[in-house]
């Protein structure tokens, strides 16, 4: 579980590339300072497993599934990138309820610079859009975010100096991809509601019964 309140930006110190299995070897000295083997970091908001700790470096592989999911499948050496390890107990939650279960990506259609602030609009893809909300809550690249607007099939974000100067968000451009996990209690409201709707996300709730009348008592 992460919160979206990235704790340092890391370095991809190396890529490789083993039958189906990407390995990165990433750069995080704060993250890495007390991350064992089997520990959960969030890398650009993708929750991934620490393989190796060494120093300063942890690796992470990147299964099929990752690659098709996330913007982590065109990650070069030298990429930078947002860093969040697992919540801990007793620690304040500062964002919103994160998974690091990406959704899918959105791409960067304006980045607007203010004084000292910016909005950034996206466009996102595959279905998404029903989930955001005005004012509502999504994680772009692991940074937890207020949506500012939203229309039919992309979003805004205003950007505060902090996260501009401590997370990969203050450098993003147009046409840069970015991932997005959409607030999990959209989704799990969506399934439950469903099979009351009609179309093809549900079907139509049952028609009511009504009670027979079997020697003066009503039977069902």
């Amino acid at each position: 579980m992460f919160t979206g309140i990235v704790e340092e930006v890391g370095e991809v110190r190396e890529v490789r590339e083993q039958d189906d299995v990407v390995r990165l070897v990433i750069s995080g000295p704060v993250v890495a300072s007390d991350t064992r083997h089997g520990d959960s970091i969030a890398v650009n908001g993708v929750c991934l497993t620490a393989v190796e700790v060494d120093g300063a470096d942890f690796s992470v592989e990147l299964v099929p599934e990752t690659l098709r999911r996330s913007s982590l499948a065109g990650v070069a050496t030298g990429a930078r990138v947002n860093l969040e390890r697992a919540m801990s107990n007793g620690q304040r939650f500062g964002g919103h309820i994160m998974q690091g279960h990406v959704d899918g990506t959105a791409t960067v259609m304006s980045h607007t610079p203010g004084e000292r602030t910016a909005e950034i609009r996206f466009r996102l893809g595959n279905g998404l859009a029903r989930y955001v909300v005005e004012k509502g809550s999504i994680a772009v690249d692991g940074v937890s975010l207020t949506v500012a607007s939203v229309d039919r099939d992309s979003f805004s974000v205003a950007l505060i100096p902090t996260t501009l100067a401590d997370t990969t968000l203050g450098v993003r451009q147009s046409g840069d991809r970015v991932n997005i996990e959409v607030d999990v209690l959209a989704k799990y409201v969506e399934r439950l509601v469903s099979g009351y709707l009609p179309g093809p996300v549900g079907q139509a709730p049952p028609e009511a019964v009504e009670p027979v009348e079997e020697g003066g008592a009503r039977s069902w």
